[in-house]
Protein backbone atom coordinates (compact mmCIF):
# COMPACT_ATOMS: atom_id res chain seq x y z
CA UNK A 1 0.00 0.00 0.00
CA UNK A 2 1.59 3.26 -1.15
CA UNK A 3 -0.56 5.76 0.78
CA UNK A 4 -3.83 6.01 2.73
CA UNK A 5 -6.10 8.81 1.60
CA UNK A 6 -9.40 6.89 1.61
CA UNK A 7 -10.63 3.40 2.45
CA UNK A 8 -10.16 2.51 -1.22
CA UNK A 9 -6.41 2.47 -0.60
CA UNK A 10 -6.77 -0.62 1.60
CA UNK A 11 -6.13 -3.75 -0.47
CA UNK A 12 -8.86 -5.54 1.50
CA UNK A 13 -10.97 -4.14 4.37
CA UNK A 14 -11.73 -7.50 5.97
CA UNK A 15 -8.07 -8.52 5.94
CA UNK A 16 -7.08 -5.19 7.50
CA UNK A 17 -9.66 -5.65 10.28
CA UNK A 18 -8.42 -9.19 11.00
CA UNK A 19 -4.79 -8.05 11.03
CA UNK A 20 -5.62 -5.13 13.36
CA UNK A 21 -7.26 -7.50 15.84
CA UNK A 22 -4.14 -9.70 15.75
CA UNK A 23 -1.93 -6.66 16.35
CA UNK A 24 -3.89 -5.91 19.54
CA UNK A 25 -2.70 -9.21 21.01
CA UNK A 26 0.97 -8.22 20.67
CA UNK A 27 1.31 -4.56 19.62
CA UNK A 28 5.13 -4.60 19.63
CA UNK A 29 5.63 -7.70 17.48
CA UNK A 30 6.81 -5.50 14.57
CA UNK A 31 8.64 -2.88 16.64
CA UNK A 32 11.75 -2.98 14.42
CA UNK A 33 9.82 -2.49 11.16
CA UNK A 34 9.91 1.29 11.51
CA UNK A 35 13.40 1.56 12.97
CA UNK A 36 15.10 4.81 11.86
CA UNK A 37 11.88 5.94 10.14
CA UNK A 38 10.09 9.22 10.91
CA UNK A 39 6.39 10.05 10.77
CA UNK A 40 5.55 13.73 10.36
CA UNK A 41 2.12 14.68 11.71
CA UNK A 42 0.69 17.98 10.45
CA UNK A 43 -2.42 19.29 12.18
CA UNK A 44 -4.50 22.05 10.61
CA UNK A 45 -7.23 21.32 13.20
CA UNK A 46 -7.35 20.11 16.81
CA UNK A 47 -7.17 16.50 17.89
CA UNK A 48 -7.11 14.22 20.91
CA UNK A 49 -7.68 10.58 19.84
CA UNK A 50 -6.18 11.00 16.37
CA UNK A 51 -2.97 12.56 17.60
CA UNK A 52 -2.38 10.22 20.53
CA UNK A 53 -3.46 7.03 18.77
CA UNK A 54 -1.29 7.82 15.74
CA UNK A 55 1.71 8.52 17.96
CA UNK A 56 1.10 5.29 19.85
CA UNK A 57 0.71 3.27 16.65
CA UNK A 58 3.99 4.68 15.34
CA UNK A 59 5.75 3.83 18.61
CA UNK A 60 4.52 0.23 18.40
CA UNK A 61 6.31 0.00 15.05
CA UNK A 62 9.47 1.77 16.20
CA UNK A 63 8.74 4.94 14.19
CA UNK A 64 9.80 8.35 15.48
CA UNK A 65 7.21 11.16 15.51
CA UNK A 66 7.49 14.82 14.51
CA UNK A 67 4.44 17.00 15.08
CA UNK A 68 3.49 20.48 13.87
CA UNK A 69 0.27 22.42 14.46
CA UNK A 70 -0.26 24.60 11.40
CA UNK A 71 -2.85 26.71 13.20
CA UNK A 72 -0.21 28.45 15.29
CA UNK A 73 3.25 27.06 14.51
CA UNK A 74 3.74 27.28 10.76
CA UNK A 75 3.57 29.71 7.88
CA UNK A 76 0.17 30.02 6.25
CA UNK A 77 0.18 27.88 3.10
CA UNK A 78 -0.86 28.82 -0.41
CA UNK A 79 -2.42 25.96 -2.40
CA UNK A 80 -3.25 27.67 -5.71
CA UNK A 81 -0.78 27.73 -8.59
CA UNK A 82 0.05 30.90 -10.50
CA UNK A 83 -0.89 33.26 -7.68
CA UNK A 84 1.06 36.38 -6.75
CA UNK A 85 1.70 35.76 -3.07
CA UNK A 86 1.37 39.30 -1.77
CA UNK A 87 -1.19 38.47 0.92
CA UNK A 88 -1.12 36.62 4.24
CA UNK A 89 0.04 33.27 2.85
CA UNK A 90 3.82 33.05 3.10
CA UNK A 91 4.69 29.58 1.80
CA UNK A 92 3.50 27.54 -1.15
CA UNK A 93 2.51 23.90 -0.82
CA UNK A 94 5.06 22.98 -3.51
CA UNK A 95 7.97 23.95 -1.25
CA UNK A 96 6.33 22.92 2.03
CA UNK A 97 5.54 19.38 0.85
CA UNK A 98 9.00 18.98 -0.68
CA UNK A 99 10.69 20.11 2.53
CA UNK A 100 8.58 17.83 4.74
CA UNK A 101 9.49 14.97 2.41
CA UNK A 102 13.18 15.54 3.18
CA UNK A 103 12.62 15.36 6.94
CA UNK A 104 10.10 12.49 7.13
CA UNK A 105 9.45 9.06 5.66
CA UNK A 106 5.65 9.31 5.98
CA UNK A 107 3.48 12.38 6.48
CA UNK A 108 0.02 12.33 8.09
CA UNK A 109 -2.38 15.23 7.52
CA UNK A 110 -5.45 16.45 9.47
CA UNK A 111 -7.42 19.23 7.79
CA UNK A 112 -11.17 19.70 8.25
CA UNK A 113 -13.78 21.02 5.85
CA UNK A 114 -14.44 24.75 5.78
CA UNK A 115 -18.20 24.07 5.36
CA UNK A 116 -18.34 27.29 3.35
CA UNK A 117 -17.53 26.09 -0.16
CA UNK A 118 -18.71 22.61 -1.16
CA UNK A 119 -16.65 22.52 -4.35
CA UNK A 120 -13.47 23.53 -2.55
CA UNK A 121 -14.02 21.06 0.29
CA UNK A 122 -14.73 18.18 -2.09
CA UNK A 123 -11.54 19.02 -3.99
CA UNK A 124 -9.64 18.17 -0.77
CA UNK A 125 -7.07 20.87 -1.51
CA UNK A 126 -4.89 20.31 1.56
CA UNK A 127 -4.74 16.52 1.42
CA UNK A 128 -4.56 16.22 -2.36
CA UNK A 129 -1.88 18.89 -2.73
CA UNK A 130 0.31 17.19 -0.15
CA UNK A 131 -0.22 13.91 -2.00
CA UNK A 132 0.66 15.65 -5.27
CA UNK A 133 3.82 17.45 -4.17
CA UNK A 134 5.20 15.20 -1.42
CA UNK A 135 7.61 12.46 -2.46
CA UNK A 136 6.67 10.30 0.55
CA UNK A 137 3.48 8.40 1.48
CA UNK A 138 0.58 10.50 2.80
CA UNK A 139 -1.88 9.32 5.47
CA UNK A 140 -5.29 10.93 5.98
CA UNK A 141 -5.93 11.70 9.68
CA UNK A 142 -9.29 13.28 8.68
CA UNK A 143 -9.86 15.49 5.71
CA UNK A 144 -12.68 17.65 4.41
CA UNK A 145 -14.77 14.69 3.25
CA UNK A 146 -13.28 11.54 4.80
CA UNK A 147 -12.03 10.00 8.03
CA UNK A 148 -10.88 6.53 6.93
CA UNK A 149 -8.85 5.77 10.08
CA UNK A 150 -11.98 6.24 12.18
CA UNK A 151 -14.00 4.05 9.83
CA UNK A 152 -11.39 1.29 10.02
CA UNK A 153 -11.48 1.48 13.83
CA UNK A 154 -15.27 1.28 13.66
CA UNK A 155 -15.05 -1.83 11.47
CA UNK A 156 -12.73 -3.44 14.02
CA UNK A 157 -15.16 -2.59 16.83
CA UNK A 158 -18.14 -4.03 14.98
CA UNK A 159 -16.21 -7.21 14.13
CA UNK A 160 -15.24 -7.70 17.79
CA UNK A 161 -18.83 -7.28 19.05
CA UNK A 162 -20.80 -8.83 16.20
CA UNK A 163 -23.03 -11.62 17.59
CA UNK A 164 -24.71 -12.69 14.36
CA UNK A 165 -23.67 -13.09 10.76
CA UNK A 166 -25.70 -10.20 9.35
CA UNK A 167 -26.24 -7.49 11.99
CA UNK A 168 -28.49 -4.49 11.57
CA UNK A 169 -26.41 -1.29 11.74
CA UNK A 170 -28.02 2.14 12.03
CA UNK A 171 -26.18 5.39 11.41
CA UNK A 172 -28.37 8.04 12.99
CA UNK A 173 -28.07 11.80 12.79
CA UNK A 174 -28.09 13.43 16.23
CA UNK A 175 -28.40 17.09 17.28
CA UNK A 176 -25.43 19.35 17.90
CA UNK A 177 -25.09 23.09 18.57
CA UNK A 178 -22.40 23.54 15.91
CA UNK A 179 -22.32 22.80 12.20
CA UNK A 180 -20.16 19.70 11.78
CA UNK A 181 -18.48 18.19 8.68
CA UNK A 182 -19.56 15.06 6.83
CA UNK A 183 -16.22 13.22 6.98
CA UNK A 184 -17.01 10.67 9.71
CA UNK A 185 -20.45 9.89 8.30
CA UNK A 186 -19.09 9.56 4.75
CA UNK A 187 -16.37 7.10 5.71
CA UNK A 188 -18.61 5.10 8.04
CA UNK A 189 -21.08 4.69 5.18
CA UNK A 190 -18.38 3.62 2.73
CA UNK A 191 -17.03 1.15 5.27
CA UNK A 192 -20.39 -0.34 6.27
CA UNK A 193 -21.45 -0.75 2.64
CA UNK A 194 -18.60 -3.29 2.38
CA UNK A 195 -19.90 -5.38 5.30
CA UNK A 196 -22.47 -8.15 5.23
CA UNK A 197 -24.99 -6.09 7.18
CA UNK A 198 -28.49 -4.66 7.10
CA UNK A 199 -27.48 -0.99 7.00
CA UNK A 200 -29.79 2.03 7.18
CA UNK A 201 -29.27 5.75 7.70
CA UNK A 202 -31.70 7.80 9.81
CA UNK A 203 -31.85 11.58 9.54
CA UNK A 204 -34.36 14.42 9.48
CA UNK A 205 -35.39 15.57 6.02
CA UNK A 206 -32.84 18.01 4.62
CA UNK A 207 -29.90 16.24 6.24
CA UNK A 208 -29.37 13.63 3.52
CA UNK A 209 -25.68 13.12 2.84
CA UNK A 210 -24.01 13.10 -0.57
CA UNK A 211 -26.08 10.70 -2.73
CA UNK A 212 -22.92 9.67 -4.56
CA UNK A 213 -21.80 8.18 -1.23
CA UNK A 214 -25.05 6.90 0.26
CA UNK A 215 -26.02 5.30 -3.08
CA UNK A 216 -28.73 2.68 -2.49
CA UNK A 217 -28.46 2.65 1.33
CA UNK A 218 -32.00 3.06 2.72
CA UNK A 219 -32.68 6.52 4.15
CA UNK A 220 -35.25 6.70 6.95
CA UNK A 221 -36.68 9.95 8.28
CA UNK A 222 -38.17 8.42 11.42
CA UNK A 223 -35.44 7.62 13.96
CA UNK A 224 -37.47 5.24 16.11
CA UNK A 225 -38.56 3.27 13.05
CA UNK A 226 -34.92 2.97 11.96
CA UNK A 227 -33.82 1.75 15.40
CA UNK A 228 -36.20 -1.22 15.46
CA UNK A 229 -34.20 -4.44 16.00
CA UNK A 230 -30.86 -2.68 15.49
CA UNK A 231 -27.70 -4.45 16.68
CA UNK A 232 -25.43 -1.39 16.43
CA UNK A 233 -26.46 2.26 16.73
CA UNK A 234 -23.89 4.79 15.55
CA UNK A 235 -24.88 8.37 16.44
CA UNK A 236 -23.25 11.29 14.64
CA UNK A 237 -24.18 14.84 13.77
CA UNK A 238 -23.54 16.39 10.38
CA UNK A 239 -24.61 19.66 8.79
CA UNK A 240 -26.75 19.88 5.69
CA UNK A 241 -25.19 18.71 2.43
CA UNK A 242 -27.78 20.20 0.07
CA UNK A 243 -27.80 23.55 1.92
CA UNK A 244 -24.09 23.13 2.42
CA UNK A 245 -22.68 23.50 5.92
CA UNK A 246 -25.89 24.85 7.43
CA UNK A 247 -27.82 23.81 10.54
CA UNK A 248 -31.40 23.57 9.28
CA UNK A 249 -32.89 22.80 12.68
CA UNK A 250 -31.59 21.45 15.98
CA UNK A 251 -34.22 18.68 16.38
CA UNK A 252 -33.49 17.84 20.05
CA UNK A 253 -35.96 14.95 19.79
CA UNK A 254 -33.30 13.10 17.77
CA UNK A 255 -31.07 12.64 20.83
CA UNK A 256 -30.42 8.93 21.46
CA UNK A 257 -32.10 7.92 24.73
CA UNK A 258 -32.53 4.73 26.72
CA UNK A 259 -36.21 4.65 25.74
CA UNK A 260 -35.28 4.62 22.07
CA UNK A 261 -32.60 1.98 22.64
CA UNK A 262 -35.31 -0.34 24.03
CA UNK A 263 -36.57 -0.64 20.45
CA UNK A 264 -33.27 -2.19 19.40
CA UNK A 265 -31.99 -5.74 19.72
CA UNK A 266 -30.02 -4.79 22.86
CA UNK A 267 -27.86 -2.73 20.50
CA UNK A 268 -24.33 -1.56 21.08
CA UNK A 269 -23.94 2.23 21.04
CA UNK A 270 -21.13 3.79 19.00
CA UNK A 271 -19.75 7.30 18.51
CA UNK A 272 -16.38 8.60 17.31
CA UNK A 273 -15.95 11.13 20.18
CA UNK A 274 -15.82 13.86 21.36
CA UNK A 275 -19.50 13.75 22.27
CA UNK A 276 -21.94 16.28 23.72
CA UNK A 277 -23.62 14.55 26.66
CA UNK A 278 -27.39 14.95 26.87
CA UNK A 279 -27.38 16.59 23.45
CA UNK A 280 -26.26 13.78 21.14
CA UNK A 281 -26.96 10.99 23.63
CA UNK A 282 -28.25 10.70 27.18
CA UNK A 283 -25.91 9.86 30.05
CA UNK A 284 -27.57 6.53 30.74
CA UNK A 285 -26.92 5.29 27.19
CA UNK A 286 -23.37 6.61 27.02
CA UNK A 287 -22.45 5.15 30.42
CA UNK A 288 -24.21 1.82 29.89
CA UNK A 289 -22.42 -1.53 29.43
CA UNK A 290 -23.54 -1.47 25.79
CA UNK A 291 -21.58 1.69 25.02
CA UNK A 292 -18.50 0.97 22.87
CA UNK A 293 -17.13 4.51 22.58
CA UNK A 294 -14.01 3.87 24.68
CA UNK A 295 -13.23 0.65 22.82
CA UNK A 296 -13.64 2.50 19.54
CA UNK A 297 -11.09 5.04 20.71
CA UNK A 298 -8.69 2.26 21.66
CA UNK A 299 -9.11 0.64 18.26
CA UNK A 300 -7.94 3.86 16.61
CA UNK A 301 -4.40 2.84 17.59
CA UNK A 302 -4.57 -0.53 15.85
CA UNK A 303 -6.37 0.81 12.79
CA UNK A 304 -3.54 3.31 12.33
CA UNK A 305 -0.91 0.72 13.14
CA UNK A 306 -2.04 -1.63 10.40
CA UNK A 307 -2.06 1.25 7.89
CA UNK A 308 1.46 2.35 8.81
CA UNK A 309 2.64 -1.26 8.78
CA UNK A 310 1.33 -1.82 5.25
CA UNK A 311 2.98 1.38 4.02
CA UNK A 312 6.32 0.40 5.59
CA UNK A 313 6.10 -3.10 4.13
CA UNK A 314 5.62 -1.51 0.71
CA UNK A 315 9.02 0.13 1.12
Amino acid sequence: MRQFLTLKDLPNLDDAVTESIELKKNPFQFETLGKKKTLGMLFFNPSLRTRLSTQKAAQHLGIHNMIMNFSNEAWALEFEDGTQMNGLRSEHIREAAAVVSQYCDIVAIRAFASLNDKESDEAEKVLQNFAKYASIPVVNMESATAHPLQALADAITIKEHQSKKRPKIVLTWAPHPKALPHAVGNSFIRMTQQLDADFVIAQPEGYELNPAITKKTPLIFNQEEALNDADFVYAKNWSSYSDYGKILRTDPQWMVTSEKMKKTNNAKFMHCLPIRRNIVVSDDVLDSPNSLVIEQANNRTFATQVVLKKILENG
